[in-house]
């Protein structure tokens, strides 16, 4: 079973920017779409930026298009460039896989969750 872990998060300058990595534990990654979702304090977990299994396809949540960027490499890491980021950019974080290989935003076709990385931005 694939197993995610994120890294990245951490405190950022609202303007500035970061760098996610989601890594997998196995090659089946190779197979799976990625997802992006992040969660606030008090907010249900949202969906930020998905990429399908081979990086041809994405798609990203209006209020991060041309600011975020979604992209994985040909091993088993995905990685979420934020860049002009704002306060209420910040939240936990998470990556996800999808068995399916597409690049979805319904949080219910992902079944491998991370653990969250937090990423805080400030005014």
């Amino acid at each position: 079973q694939v197993q995610l872990v994120e890294s990245g998060g951490g405190l950022v300058q609202a303007g500035g920017s970061l760098r996610l990595s989601c890594t997998a534990s196995v090659r089946t990654f190779l197979t799976h779409g990625i997802g992006w979702f992040r969660q606030a304090p008090g907010k249900e977990r949202e969906f930020v930026a998905a990429i399908n299994y081979n990086g041809g396809s994405t798609q990203f949540a209006d209020s991060v298009k041309g600011r975020f960027s979604i992209s994985r490499d040909y091993g088993n890491t995905a990685y979420l460039e934020m860049d002009r980021v704002k306060p209420e950019d910040t939240a936990i974080y998470y990556c996800a896989a999808d068995p399916s290989g597409e690049s979805t935003t319904e949080i219910r076709r992902y079944t491998t969750w991370g653990q969250g990385t937090q990423v805080t931005v400030s005014s």
